[in-house]
């Protein structure tokens, strides 16, 4: 006897009409927004605060949305986003799972940067997060909508590497005409003047000669930092918590002779923003007289001889030593670019 089975049968499961969009629209929408100004200019930041005030006014108004926090990065570029505080904390909370939408003013507010745009997007499409760009009218939740993203960024990036390569012809055409510009934070001695051009300060030059005093008498320049810090002298940031590394870099700047180098290093990729330390592959331009001096390179101080002083180590470090307070020496009486320290001015 054979055994009979029930005749196959196939039911279709019709698919959901709904669109993600629209079933997110079920649910009370978490959403937050993101703004960003490139700099602090006073134009900038008004369109920061517009930005911020706009999308607080558009998300609380509507009923179905619940706002999260409003992202926004002051003054940074958007070239990379290792540095904009806020745009990862508002990725850290996507992935924590506290935001299911992301409104934005377009995609360069996002990021000018399109590996970035794309890695970014892909992953908030992957938990569930769209991210609306206004201006250009895209929903990233949508996989076809990538190309377009794709495209508005790589305009946004080739936008910026223009600017970049502007300002970087800019300060290239200054350097050529002897514009100095000075770190007034991280320079002691010095200020901005009315002017604009840098100004002595008084206690702290008396500062920058006693050291150039102890070091020209024979001390070393650990032993310049001992007594720096016991005399309770302040360095630029107005602290006694003296290194070595930045003694060095006083004994070395040609600064407090009143010269400048400049193009001492440039910017080696516009997106990363990293610098190298300029070895020949740009030109370099040294100004004298471009600003006064606190060490006057035939001053008596500046050209006062060494202790014949000995110092403990091996023979290597000792020759070190005596090259490079002859090179303070050299740079002091004669004003001579090319006599200084291994380290760079």
């Amino acid at each position: 006897m054979t055994e009979s089975f029930p005749e196959k049968k196939i039911i279709v499961i019709p698919a959901k009409n709904e669109s993600p969009q629209e079933q997110a629209k079920k649910r009370n929408l978490r959403v937050a927004a993101y703004c960003r100004v490139s700099t602090g200019d006073e134009e900038q930041l008004t369109s920061y605060e517009n930005q911020k005030a706009f999308y607080t006014e558009k998300i609380m108004k509507n009923p179905e949305w619940t706002m999260v926090d409003i992202f926004a990065d002051e003054g940074i570029t958007g070239t990379s986003t290792c540095r904009r505080k806020d745009f990862l904390r508002m990725i850290r909370q996507c992935r924590q799972g506290k935001i299911d939408m992301i409104l934005a003013k377009s995609v360069s507010r996002f990021a000018r940067n399109t590996l970035d745009t794309i890695s970014y997007t892909r992953e908030l499409r992957s938990l569930g997060i769209a991210v609306i760009f206004e201006e250009q009218n895209i929903n990233s939740i949508y996989p076809e909508s990538e190309f377009l993203i794709a495209l508005h960024a790589a305009f946004a990036q080739s936008e910026s590497e223009s600017i970049s390569a502007n300002v970087r012809w800019g300060k290239r055409q200054s350097i050529k005409d002897g514009k100095v510009t000075f770190q007034y934070k991280t320079l002691l001695g010095y200020e901005k003047g009315p002017d604009g051009n840098p100004v002595i300060i008084p206690e702290e030059a008396e500062t920058v000669r006693q050291i150039f005093e102890w070091y020209l008498a024979g001390k070393s320049v650990r032993d310049i930092r001992l007594a720096l810090v016991s005399g309770g002298f302040r360095n630029a940031v107005g602290n006694t918590d003296w290194t070595t590394s930045n003694l060095r870099s006083i004994l070395t700047n040609e600064k407090y002779k009143g010269d400048a180098l400049l193009q001492k290093g440039f910017t080696v990729d516009f997106l990363t923003k990293k610098t190298k330390k300029n070895e020949g592959e740009v030109p370099q331009y040294y100004v004298e007289n471009s600003h006064p001096a606190i060490i006057r390179p035939h001053a008596p101080r500046a050209g006062r001889p060494l202790k014949k002083k000995r110092p403990n180590g091996p023979r290597k470090i000792q020759r070190q030593i005596r090259a490079q307070r002859s090179a303070v020496l050299c740079g002091m009486r004669h004003g001579l670019p090319a006599c200084r320290m291994d380290a760079a001015w």
